[in-house]
């Protein structure tokens, strides 16, 4: 076996590997498995998979066994060309993960391949797939991801997959389908798209629970899209007696209300509007002063905010004046000032145009609620306005002091502060571009502009630059509190850290909601967060930037359909699934980057460690992702191959 003659070709391998799997005694699933193999790359891959025939499929490029035999066959974007021949992927019996994604494989999908009845995850989007659906994947019943997307396929949805009761994903978005959606009973689906087809007819009860996105550019109706005809019940008027009418009797008593009724509805009822809006009109000239004197009249907090706007009043200050030593200039015995600290750059301005300035609220966060305040000046800032602190004015001073005393680029400057028994303003910068969170789960529409790769690990560099800062003050400086929407974009979106400092101001109230998702394990009382936590919450926010999840989301990807949070679900798709299956869709379409993901998704692992001394430093942090970002920018990463796979392996054992 070990010296073939020369002119043994293709054919004659294949045969000697039939002969081999009729042999008792030797290992004849495995070797059936490898003749499938290749039949598959002599059809869509001969010029693009480097399979050794001579070698064990099992360390061939995308192959994965398990118990003798291939279990997975992860073939993404490598640049398959053509139709799947029968006696190919259908004949490896024991397969439970095929990802054949971005390529160009194109016609119908191999009849036999519903003969995998263990295969559990079918990856077969953006290829050039035509003809039906094969009703046969509904015997797959093992089945739990199917993605469809991005190809031709024509015809009707098949009923069959009704029968796939373990099917949690189900993406059909961007074919030609046409027709109804069946009637679908599927309890554990839990991500569904059909968008960007020809289907019509009523969306099926078991999924107007999806979101609209789910049902894009279709002729679908009903919840949530517009309703379907007859689905709108008839008004109780119209089911009444038609009082008017001498034709009466049992049928006359369920007509539509007449034209001259519905009519004189429609002018009753803008009357009634008419003279709503007048009365708001002439109380908001009464209250509208008093409205913008407060800046916290914008929220309705429980108690009245007028003793706020009365104690503004009282307690006018000039905010000028400074010590002149970077130090915050200190009011005088008796006065409330808004304080700023010198030698920020901002421009000065005192309580009172703080708290004429209209006001809208950016969110509620762990510490409080903020605003975007723009004043009559024409300057807009960010202002938080805290809860719970029950520190007297000197603690509160020390405290703040020590915030404002932190200057880096990737920090966002405390400008000012203003004290009061009732009141505890923070005045920041206001960046316009919004938190990463909004930008990585706000808009995902046809009219959103990616984020590319560059930019996420722009974002990511920048933010552990400023925790880093932060954990360089002090060997017990911990930021306490890293989370997504605490990373704030400027507008050429350089990113900077909000919140830090924070958690020494907080309350208990404030605490156990704290960071939900990004909080490290062996955290108990969220006001004492180590440096290596803030790390662990680091690395979540990295895996956060790399798929495109939230850690706060409830991810249904485990078999018992249970949530589970981002770092578990992670290692839970590395260890069953290639890893690139995890990262975001728009990361994928940039396939030279593919490996430098791959490095920043084990960084992301390394920091998201279970115990806090496998974690790296914030130094170390800094120095990877620079090393990762470099290795992009000269186009020097590693080709996939055998050090991709051990890779792969690492963050699977992490």
């Amino acid at each position: 076996m070990a010296s073939l003659p020369s002119y043994l070709g293709f054919s004659g391998v294949m045969a000697l590997l039939l002969l081999v799997s009729s042999v008792p005694g030797g290992a004849p699933d495995l070797a059936a498995d490898a003749a499938a193999l290749l039949a598959l790359r002599a059809a869509v891959g001969r010029l693009v998979l480097p399979w050794n025939a001579s070698g064990s499929p099992c360390s061939w490029q995308g192959v994965v066994c398990g118990s003798g035999r291939v279990t997975a066959l992860r073939l993404p974007g490598v640049g398959l060309i053509g139709s799947i021949p029968a006696a190919t992927v259908g004949n490896l019996s024991a397969l439970r993960v095929l990802s054949l994604r971005y390529n160009a494989l194109s016609g119908d999908l191999p009849p036999d391949l519903s003969a995998d009845s263990e295969l559990r995850n079918l990856y077969l989007q953006e290829n050039r797939f035509s003809g039906e659906i094969p009703p046969a994947l509904g015997s797959l019943k093992n089945l739990v991801r199917l993605n469809l997307a991005g190809n031709q396929f024509s015809g009707g949805i098949p009923p069959e997959l009704n029968n796939l009761t373990r099917l949690r994903i189900l993406y059909l978005e961007r074919n030609r389908l046409v027709g109804e959606i069946p009637r679908f009973d599927l309890r554990n689906l839990a991500q569904f798209n059909v968008s960007f087809n020809q289907l019509n007819g009523s969306i099926p009860s078991r999924l107007r629970g999806f979101p609209a996105s789910a049902f894009l550019d279709t002729a679908l109706c009903g919840r949530p899209r517009g309703p379907c005809p007859g689905e709108i019940a008839p008004s109780p008027a119209a089911q009444g007696p038609a009082g008017g009418n001498s034709g009466g009797g049992a049928g006359s008593d369920k007509k539509n209300l007449s034209g001259g009724a519905i009519a004189g509805i429609a002018v009753g009822s803008a009357a009634f509007v008419l003279i709503l809006l007048i009365l708001s009109i002439l109380l908001c000239r009464r209250c509208g002063k008093s409205k913008t004197r407060s800046l916290v009249a914008v929220e309705a907090r429980g108690n009245e905010p007028e003793p706020v706007a009365a104690a503004a009043e009282r307690e006018k200050g000039s905010g000028e004046g400074g010590s002149g030593n970077g130090q915050p200039a200190k009011p005088a015995a008796g006065e409330k000032k808004l304080v700023f600290f010198v030698g920020s750059g901002a421009p000065r301005f005192d309580l009172e145009d703080l708290l004429r300035a209209s006001a809208e609220v950016l969110g509620k966060g762990t510490f409080g609620t903020a605003y975007k305040a723009v004043l009559e000046m024409g300057t807009t800032v960010a202002v938080k306005r805290l809860r719970d602190v029950a520190f007297t004015e000197t603690e509160f001073r020390e405290k703040v002091e020590l915030i404002g005393a932190m200057n880096h680029p990737n920090l966002v400057p405390l400008r000012a502060y203003y004290y009061s028994k009732d009141e505890k303003l923070l005045v920041y910068d206001y960046l316009p571009l919004g938190s990463l969170s909004a930008l990585l789960h706000g808009n995902r529409g046809s009219t959103r502009t990616p984020l590319d790769w560059e930019t996420r690990t722009g974002i990511a560099l920048a933010a552990a630059r400023g925790i880093e800062y932060i954990h360089s003050t002090s060997p017990s400086a911990a930021h306490g509190n890293i989370k997504s929407s605490n990373i704030l974009l400027a507008a050429t979106r350089e990113a900077r850290v909000s919140d830090h400092g924070l958690a020494l101001l907080a309350g208990p109230q404030s605490s156990p909601a704290r960071a939900a998702g990004y909080r490290a394990p062996e955290v108990t009382d969220t006001r004492r967060v180590s440096q290596k936590a803030d790390v662990y919450s680091f690395g979540v926010l990295l895996l956060e930037l790399l798929t495109g999840k939230s850690p706060g989301q409830a991810l249904s990807n485990d078999d018992d359909g249970g949530g589970v949070d981002l770092p578990r679900w992670v290692q839970s798709v590395v260890q069953e699934e290639w890893t690139a299956e995890v990262f975001d869709v728009e990361l994928l379409r940039q396939q030279d980057a593919e490996e430098e993901m791959v490095r920043l998704l084990q960084l992301a692992v390394d920091c998201a460690a279970q115990y806090p001394d496998k974690r790296p430093s914030m130094a170390e942090v800094v120095a990877r992702i620079q090393e990762i970002r470099s290795s992009s920018n000269s186009g020097d990463g590693i080709e996939e191959g055998d050090e991709h796979s051990s890779r792969t392996d690492a963050i699977a054992e992490s």
